[in-house]
């Protein structure tokens, strides 16, 4: 990001104040996080590569408030914290995503290529309906905010970005038995998003229950929605079909 104004306006839209602890996600050369460092209680800076990360200590070493973390975040031993304001790597919006939503957490303040962001708020049925906007429309409020043009960034994308905030639901908008499987379920069903539910099942009751063939297509003749195709199912009626097989 060579835009600095973009910091205010993420901070902004975060309302940080001196009692935040604020994770930042692919920290690089430290701008951001040295703004964050003046606006929160403090601030936990992640970068994967080694060479950034001296770079981190050489120029922000001089902040008690910074605790600058090697490593990649889905592996290393992350201190709580309240908020996230980042401009991560767009490679790992997907993983990263769930991994945040199995943390407690205030707000989280994000930028993401456009493409990403719209998948987290498409419309059931459309191209971009995916097991990820399922999973986000769980746990989450989501928020697009400003679109950011790719001249913003060095070196330049080849798509404009977008600034999304994040709130969790609470409570969440439907009960799940089993919120790990609830995942599974709907990444294996959006690999068949065409497919009726009836069929699209089948391989994903095979892989958990140690049944014959038989049962296994009575199971999923017995499922709500089982004539339905994938991808006009809603998150509740995937929240139904997932609690189904958990019984």
């Amino acid at each position: 990001m060579v835009e600095p104004s973009i910091f205010q306006c993420m901070t902004d839209y975060a309302s940080l104040n001196q009692n935040d602890i604020v994770l930042d996600i692919g920290a690089g050369l430290g701008f951001l996080t040295r703004f964050l460092a003046d606006r929160c209680e403090r601030v936990l800076a992640v970068e994967i590569d080694a060479g950034l990360v001296r770079v981190l200590r050489e120029q922000l070493g001089d902040l008690p408030n910074l605790e600058i973390i090697e490593g990649d975040l889905l592996k290393v031993q992350i201190s709580k914290f309240n908020k996230v304001v980042s401009i991560p790597p767009y490679h790992i919006s997907s993983s990263l995503l769930s991994w945040l939503f199995s943390k407690n957490f205030e707000c989280i303040l994000l930028i993401f290529q456009k493409e990403f962001a719209n998948r987290l708020v498409a419309s059931v049925g459309s191209e971009d309906y995916s097991w990820l906007t399922v999973v986000t429309y769980y746990h989450t409020e989501v928020e697009r905010l400003d679109e950011l043009p790719k001249r913003m960034f060095y070196p330049q994308p080849e798509v404009n970005s977008i600034i999304i905030r994040l709130k969790p639901k609470k409570p969440p908008p439907f009960n799940l038995k089993n919120k790990v499987l609830f995942k599974q379920f709907v990444q294996a069903l959006f690999t068949q998003r065409n497919r009726k539910v009836r069929n699209a099942v089948l391989p994903f009751i095979k892989s958990k229950h140690v049944t014959t063939v038989e049962k296994t297509a009575k199971l999923a003749d017995s499922l709500p929605f089982h004539d339905k195709r994938v991808r006009e199912l809603t998150p509740e009626d995937f929240g139904a079909l997932a609690n189904a097989l958990v019984n």
